[in-house]
């Protein structure tokens, strides 16, 4: 169903809604538009005119956002966003660079390690990561390849499978001399995730499989970042549930350490590739081969 554009709320105001949501003063979003205060009051009037209602709580020395006006900001600095996004492809100049999406996570600790040598072998293709833990969707916004994690029966229509995944206690090679038991958890600092969608990445279920969830280990550091844990660990400040897969090289380089022979197969779950609908452009099919013979070296 097309959008009836006669029927639209005014969108000139817009800018200028979203700045002064941004900053909750009139002031400060008229200095960053070179706009004056009252062109911006004025904006927020039409835009409230053409809505039915009130977008700000307009108080002494004082702004704050209705709950409408919470929505409308959270919404609209999604579109602006993508807007500037598609602009900036249009004032590309010179070939594309393939954009390819990850978590954070897989980005910082599989992916960029490894470019070098795309870059070795492509050195006329240009590459640009857009590493994020959103679900980015591919199509709207010019992004050529993702590579994702998710249960196999959650993988979206068409996507290859990369790579799965195991899970093992990794340590800087000074920590991970000696075994992990009752004797050497109270003087061992555990490096946990913050993140309840991956409970097999905490300690709880691993300490209780190995018969020590009585015992406090010397202090338990939290992260709600996976690739800042394995800093730390990389850094010999504790013993992290490592992703197999995702620290292949750290483990190859030496810079971690496998802590036991514990190792933990966890089926029904992997790594993706998918890939933006429509024909790849011959740079972006390259690139998903040279990502298709990463991943086999992975795996």
């Amino acid at each position: 169903m097309h959008t009836q554009l006669s029927h639209l709320p005014p969108l000139d105001p817009l800018r200028g809604f979203v700045a002064a949501a941004r900053h909750l003063s009139f002031t400060r979003a008229a200095e960053e538009l070179f706009l004056t205060q009252s062109a911006i009051s004025r904006q927020i009037q039409t835009l409230e005119a053409a809505l039915g209602v009130p977008l700000f709580v307009r108080g002494i020395r004082r702004l704050a956002l209705t709950a409408e006006g919470a929505r409308l900001a959270a919404a609209a600095e999604g579109w602006l966003d993508d807007y500037a996004a598609l602009a900036d492809t249009f004032r590309q100049r010179g070939p594309r660079p393939v954009t390819v999406t990850a978590s954070i996570g897989i980005s910082a600790l599989w992916l960029v390690p490894r470019l070098s040598r795309f870059q070795g072998l492509h050195p006329d293709i240009d590459v640009r990561v857009a590493a994020s833990n959103r679900m980015l969707d591919l199509a709207r916004e010019g992004v050529d390849l993702a590579v994702r994690y998710c249960a196999d029966r959650d993988a979206p229509a068409g996507a290859e499978r990369l790579f799965g995944e195991s899970v093992v206690p990794v340590a800087s090679p000074a920590l991970a001399a000696r075994p992990l038991d009752r004797d050497t958890l109270p003087e061992t600092v555990l490096l946990d995730f913050d993140d309840p969608r991956y409970p097999w990445l905490r300690w709880n279920d691993w300490l209780a499989a190995m018969g020590l969830d009585k015992i406090r280990p010397r202090a338990v550091l939290v992260f709600n970042h996976y690739d800042q844990l394995i800093q730390a660990a990389v850094g010999g400040q504790g013993i992290a549930i490592g992703r197999a897969q995702l620290l292949d090289q750290l483990i190859a380089d030496g810079r971690l350490k496998l802590v036991g022979s514990g190792r933990r197969e966890m089926t029904g779950r992997g790594f993706w590739l998918v890939t933006a609908p429509g024909t790849p452009r011959p740079e972006v099919a390259r690139f998903a081969d040279w990502l298709r013979t990463e991943a086999a070296a992975t795996a």
